[in-house]
């Protein structure tokens, strides 16, 4: 594990400072080979050069990956979804929502990532801490979350040329990217989450959201709260957006988009909205949007520029 000079501990303490999750004491300290910081929960982590790393979730398999790490156990999403080079040794220990402890547990991990956000990940708390096992917990809903994650877990490895590859180099086609968007029409959107038992507007504060107000757009759910609560065909006729963008969700694409088309695309005012007529209906690919794109989010920022501007 190397040790990193202090120069380097300020810059890191800048990047915190601009992530989404301020409210959270991100506090990074090195003592000899020891690695220190606060994590999503708030918690203390003490990390010294980990050998045995489990993933409970596949896209915090694959940024562990990103910053230089091995891996002995993922979640099945991991598998799944992320096309990660994963050898035949990697053992999967349940999904990402029920991940199967006493695979962890014969696998002498000695560090896992674990999401904030679901409740099973944080139940574990005290299991890891009884069994001396070393858990941080993190949240990824932003690129500003991904980089933190990112910069934390390859100052663990050692490995910073892969942050600056794998993160500073996308920061910096994002930035351009929104700067392009800085001086074009600022269009009204709706983005919206669709799976089998409903819809869900998205309003600035979830990933496609924000990207969308960081290239200029304004989200009527912004506006309008109480779409987030209850999807409404009457409030959507009403605003009348220039673009819908659709991320389906779940396993079964067919389902979901489906039961769109159920819910407001047989409305008979539907054909009537100015992004059906203009073909500004869109439906996202949901590795881009709805997985975390991680090294990819560059993609996806080019993505909604190129699909609402050119």
């Amino acid at each position: 594990m190397k040790i990193i000079r202090l120069l380097f501990i300020f810059s890191v303490t800048l990047l915190f400072s601009a992530c989404q999750n301020s409210d959270v004491d991100r506090n990074i300290q090195f003592s000899g080979h020891e690695y220190v910081f606060t994590d999503a929960l708030g918690s203390q982590v003490t990390v010294d050069d980990p050998q045995r790393v489990v993933a409970l979730m596949g896209s915090f398999a694959e940024i562990w990956q990103l910053a230089g790490g091995e891996l002995v156990g993922v979640t099945d999403d991991a598998f799944d979804s992320r096309n990660l080079a994963l050898s035949d040794e990697i053992v999967n220990v349940g999904t990402f929502n029920s991940p199967n402890t006493e695979a962890i547990i014969n696998l002498s991990a000695d560090f896992v990532l674990l999401s904030s956000e679901t409740p099973e990940h944080v139940k574990l708390q005290e299991m890891l801490i009884s069994l001396n096992i070393t858990g941080a917990y993190f949240k990824v809903t932003h690129f500003e979350d991904y980089l933190y994650m990112l910069k934390i877990c390859s100052e663990i490895t050692g490995n910073s040329e892969a942050y600056k590859i794998e993160g500073e180099d996308v920061k910096r086609r994002i930035d351009q990217i929104i700067s392009a968007s800085q001086d074009k029409e600022n269009f009204s959107v709706l983005p919206l989450i669709t799976f089998s038992g409903g819809i869900r507007a998205q309003n600035s504060e979830t990933m496609i959201g924000k990207m969308l107000k960081e290239l200029g757009c304004e989200n009527i759910a912004d506006k309008k709260p109480s779409l987030l609560k209850e999807f409404s065909m009457e409030q959507l006729i009403l605003e009348n957006p220039d673009f819908i963008f659709v991320v389906p969700m779940g396993n079964d694409d067919k389902a979901a988009l489906e039961n769109l088309n159920a819910a407001i695309e047989s409305n008979p005012a539907w054909n009537g909205l100015d992004a059906v007529r203009n073909n500004r209906y869109i439906i996202l690919e949901k590795n881009m949007f709805l997985y975390k794109p991680n090294n990819r989010w560059g993609e996806s920022y080019e993505f909604l520029f190129k699909t609402l501007y050119e």
